[in-house]
């Protein structure tokens, strides 16, 4: 059982987000349920994504580095597919914040990228070998 049960997010305009998160999530082996007023994805022994519309649309976008959300980390299993996740997020209609690069101020293997949807939301692709 995963630490964390699931991770709801808010969100303005709910298809649009189902739009950019539906090819990532799926992609990375989570199943998405549509239902009531919004979709989750998820798989066997990982933490269930939700996307939920906002209590208060006119209260985003998300801003990184305010109090609040500051980013999920998707661990891949390579270079390449930290590569590939990217470019299909940006496919997806992603901004990208920063391109798939090494960070060896984390660690000399660390290699990620991050995105943002259209809602603020940021996530980052990374490997991290040994």
């Amino acid at each position: 059982m995963p630490l964390f049960d699931h991770l709801s997010v808010s969100v303005h305009d709910v298809e649009r987000a189902i739009a950019q998160f539906d090819p990532i999530l799926t992609a990375l082996g989570l199943e998405r349920t549509d239902g009531g007023n919004g979709a989750s994805w998820y798989a066997e022994g990982e933490t269930e994504f939700v996307v939920l519309p906002a209590r208060d649309p006119a209260s985003g976008p998300h801003e990184h580095g305010r109090v609040g959300w500051q980013h999920l980390a998707f661990a891949v299993a390579s270079r390449a597919e930290v590569d590939r996740m990217h470019a299909l997020a940006v496919d997806s209609g992603w901004t990208v914040v920063r391109e798939p690069k090494t960070y060896p101020r984390f660690t000399p293997t660390y290699y990620a990228s991050f995105v943002e949807e259209a809602n603020g939301i940021r996530v980052e692709f990374m490997h991290n070998p040994g």
